[in-house]
């Protein structure tokens, strides 16, 4: 499904593509509330000429078919109503989220995401589901509330002129004033809301993604004490909405109770004076009531609208930042690896809010070709942030993040060329072993494909699948273990041939047995590259030139494995805790 969209916007596109519907859904929406309007003026007329007693069923017949007529046609209306209006909220849905896939593909596909996951995963789940809401909880009962304003002002405005004038001004306060004045009340705080929303929505991603480093860690009570104070003070101003909306429902139902007394006085005057039957005043009453399910929405409607330009503000900066579509990348760019990169970190400071603490502070490394350091710390120690200034991802606040003495922030799509990833969840596609392996550089030949799945010491491997190469995966990769899984993402890597490889947690998830084996595979497949290992435990560590370890941004401590040991007791404690039991397994 190719959409053409973007760069459109994320509203108005989908009314022209989707105008038919929306027409008929709109004139569906008005007769319902025209059907139900009759049905209580019918019902009311019906019970008022019932109580004369009429000599003759005939005189009420006319009455107790349109009663009968309007209530069902009220429920099949408004339910085919519903249903276009949800079929074409659907379709935009689906065209929505299918937009956002093919802006985040390219990201995901070369590990360039510039967001948390929790990000990613509000923008699916939570931005999109708001802006379909646009179009069914917003627009149209807006744009039925008006066109109902302007059918009740012309239709009394036959009988009385002033009369008409008296009741705009009371639908005006309903459909202009009330909302006006909601708006101005809770703009700012729905936007606090949405946005504390999302911010909670991706700690809480990110902490369950890492929930055995806060228990492990054993600062769990701290992430709980944390996230319960910044839920209160959301849930707090939440109250302060619902409370405003419950008074906001009691003005609007005064003055739906004012036009209803005012109709009373209004219609009965006409009888009196001859220009009504007596019977129609109930009439005239009732339909007050269904014509106010048209108006009381309104103020509702236009209060969503800031958490409408929050989820449209999220979504553009994503499409502006990431919309690159795979034709968009140069093939040469990924066939033709540099051959080396020499990273360079100096004095790099970032943080993610600029009144905010620094995530990394104060950070310089060296990395010439071939280069293996390894990156240790608990979870929040910056070894994220600081994987994705490296990568370009992300620009520091201070200090320069350099490869071949150029800001790695330059190099754009060139990336990929540059450095490849390989973390401990690789997405692996429901299609063949050698697809998934092409992944890394797709016009490779099969001679190439074999070479990178040899180096990953996957021949066995492939030998004992029915259809070598070619055997299917299954969905994210069912069919093979999670070290054969590891193996088939690192050909992929191995294929894209890059001076820089970037492991990240790789071995997390994996029994010790197929961690080391893992571990030294890649060690000497990857022979003359630099290497840039994120890691939580230190087996294998002996293989770095340089092990750094991370603490709230810093680099704390800085050396080879034995300078290490030697003179730094804390990192000493480490290792003997992490590898008696590894070596005894």
């Amino acid at each position: 499904m190719k959409d053409n969209l973007s760069g459109k916007g994320w509203i108005t596109p989908y009314f022209r593509l989707y105008s038919g519907r929306f027409a008929l859904y709109l004139i569906l929406g008005i007769l319902t509330l025209l059907s139900a309007s009759m049905l209580m003026f019918t019902s009311g007329y019906l019970i008022t000429k019932s109580s004369t007693m009429p000599y003759n069923v005939l005189l009420v017949y006319v009455p107790i078919v349109g009663v009968r007529a309007f209530g069902i046609g009220r429920s099949v209306i408004h339910y085919v109503e519903r249903l276009v209006g949800h079929d074409a909220v659907l379709r935009i849905l689906s065209r929505m989220r299918v937009r956002l896939y093919r802006v985040l593909e390219p990201q995901a596909l070369f590990i360039r995401s510039r967001y948390r996951t929790g990000d990613i995963l509000g923008a699916l789940a939570d931005d999109i589901e708001q802006l379909q809401n646009v179009y069914i909880r917003t627009v149209f009962p807006s744009l039925i509330a008006i066109v109902l304003y302007a059918a009740v002002v012309v239709g009394l405005g036959v009988f009385d002129v002033v009369f008409a004038l008296l009741v705009a001004l009371y639908i005006l306060i309903l459909i202009v004033v009330l909302p006006y004045i909601s708006l101005k009340l809770t703009q700012r705080t729905n936007a606090e809301v949405k946005r504390e929303r999302n911010g909670l929505y991706q700690k809480l991603t990110d902490a369950v993604m890492g929930i055995g480093d806060w228990v492990i860690s054993g600062r769990h009570h701290d992430f709980l004490a944390d996230y319960e104070r910044a839920e209160a003070t959301v849930a707090n101003k939440e109250r302060k909405l619902h409370v405003w909306s419950r008074w906001r429902g009691l003005i609007g139902q005064l003055v739906i109770g004012l036009a209803a007394v005012a109709m009373i006085y209004w219609s009965s005057g006409q009888a009196a004076s001859g220009h009504i039957d007596p019977t129609l005043i109930a009439a005239f009453v009732l339909v007050v009531f269904p014509l106010a399910d048209a108006f009381l929405p309104v103020a509702d409607a236009v209060e969503r609208i800031p958490e409408y330009k929050e989820s449209l503000e999220r979504l553009k900066r994503i499409e502006g930042q990431g919309d690159v579509g795979l034709e968009g990348i140069s093939k040469n760019k990924l066939s033709q690896p540099a051959e080396r990169a020499h990273l360079r970190l100096e004095h790099v400071k970032f943080a993610y809010e600029e009144e905010g603490a620094n995530s990394v502070e104060g950070v310089s490394i060296d990395i010439p070709q071939g280069k293996r350091i390894a990156v240790i710390g608990r979870s929040g120690a910056g070894k994220s942030t600081l994987l994705k200034l490296i990568q370009g991802a992300l620009a520091p606040t201070d200090g320069s993040v350099l490869i071949n003495n150029r800001a790695a922030v330059d190099y754009g799509e060139e990336i990929p060329g540059l450095i490849s990833v390989l973390n401990q969840s690789p997405h692996l596609f429901d299609t063949t072993v050698a697809n998934n392996i092409l992944l890394g550089r797709p016009e490779a030949s099969e001679e190439e494909i074999l070479r990178a799945a040899e180096q990953a010491r996957m021949g066995e491997l492939i030998a004992s699948l029915p259809e070598g190469l070619n055997t299917p995966m299954r969905e994210t990769g069912q069919r093979f273990s999670g070290g054969e899984r590891q193996r088939i993402a690192l050909a992929r890597v191995l294929l894209q041939n890059t001076p820089v490889l970037i492991l990240d947690e790789p071995t997390v998830g994996l029994d010790p047995r197929t961690e080391r084996a893992l571990l030294s595979t890649i060690f000497q497949a990857t022979a003359g590259k630099s290497l840039i290992w994120v890691t939580h435990h230190l087996v294998g560590a002996e293989q770095m030139d340089e092990i750094i370890f991370m603490e709230h941004g810093r680099i704390i401590m800085r050396g080879t494995h034995a300078e290490l040991m030697e003179r730094e007791p804390r990192y000493r404690n480490l290792y003997h805790l992490d590898r008696p039991i590894r070596l005894g397994e």
